[in-house]
């Protein structure tokens, strides 16, 4: 298919009622690497930027290749993408001190533009990811803080699992626990993986034994805190302060802490110390890591079919996470 992006000329009337008819865009630009939003740096004529997010099918290259499913709030890792979720994390991580991009404006009216949209501030820093490669001491000091964050968010006190703005409202969430939410996922995950990738289709019963047994593994009670659920160095950026700044956090939740420290153990790998904790329970370790690898087969294998301009980089993301998976089933 071919997307429409918006243009500068679309986004004017947005940036009049943000910052006034006496400042105009001189360019948008649509960031790289987005695939749930579109996210754009306006430029205006007096030096001033901004970010945009733009919350619209054409700007969602999942939107074509999940199912209907996709978007059931009771699910806790159904699609984590829209206005309501992203006002709702940052609420929850401004609460807890947490820095994430300070929100201007927010508009669902579609009068402004044809979709639901955010006005936030501009992070000019780079990622947290680009600053431990380039100068890793002075990446200690972002990293410190962001340790500290991510200690005060898994250690609040949960009323429930589940997003945080389905939490908020009351809603009904599915699973009994936070370890049987990630079991079904992962059972889907395989019979998913099963079905496009053939060493995955050969090594399904392993993977679906492997599975069963690390769950029946699990029996410490859990430990429910608010996880960001895709914490990379490539979704922290560096403010001019040093500060790191939270980025796509429309998926914050409240879930098993595992869950989060299994993929920023895996994320920032050399650089996980200062992030890590000695009370985490192993078992749940174990499952959540097997489970993780099964997801980023699926997952990326799943946009793939569709027109991600980086198809080829996901296909070699589930080739690398199959094997990992596999190895962890002992099916090579």
């Amino acid at each position: 298919m071919m997307r429409e992006f918006a243009t500068k000329e679309q986004l004017s009337g947005l940036v009049a009622e943000v910052f006034g008819t006496d400042r105009s865009i001189v360019a948008a630009t649509r960031l790289p690497n987005g695939s749930k939003k579109g996210v754009y740096r306006l430029a205006l004529d007096d030096a001033t930027t901004a970010i945009v997010y733009i919350w619209d099918p054409a700007e969602d290259y999942w939107h074509d290749v999940q199912g209907a499913e996709h978007a059931d709030p009771a699910d806790t890792f159904s699609h984590a993408s829209g206005l309501d979720l992203f006002e709702a994390a940052v609420r929850r991580l401004d609460s807890l001190d947490v820095r994430c991009p300070r929100l201007w404006f927010a508009d669902r009216s579609r009068s402004l533009y044809p979709a639901d949209v955010a006005v936030v501030e501009d992070i000019r820093g780079g990622t947290l990811e680009a600053l431990l490669e380039r100068d890793p001491d002075t990446a200690r000091e972002p990293l410190a803080v962001l340790a500290q964050a991510l200690r005060r968010m898994h250690d609040h006190p949960a009323p429930r699992f589940g997003k945080v703005a389905v939490v908020e409202q009351g809603l009904p969430v599915n699973g009994e626990s936070g370890a049987h939410v990630i079991l079904g996922r992962a059972l889907a995950d395989v019979e998913e993986a099963a079905g496009r990738d053939d060493r995955m289709r050969a090594g399904r019963s392993a993977l679906i034994e492997t599975l069963h047994d690390l769950a029946s593994r699990v029996t410490a009670p859990p430990r429910v805190g608010l996880i960001h659920g895709e914490l990379g160095p490539d979704h922290v950026l560096v403010a001019a302060d040093g500060a790191p700044v939270l980025i796509d956090i429309e998926g914050v939740a409240y879930f098993d802490i595992e869950w989060e420290h299994v993929f920023v153990r895996m994320r920032f790998d050399r650089h996980y110390a200062p992030l890590s904790r000695d009370d985490l329970d192993p078992d749940r370790m174990r499952l959540f890591q097997l489970a993780m690898h099964v997801s980023l087969v699926a997952g990326p294998l799943r946009i793939a079919t569709g027109d991600h301009p980086q198809a080829a980089w996901f296909r070699d993301l589930a080739a690398h996470h199959a094997g990992l998976a596999l190895a962890m089933a002992g099916a090579l």
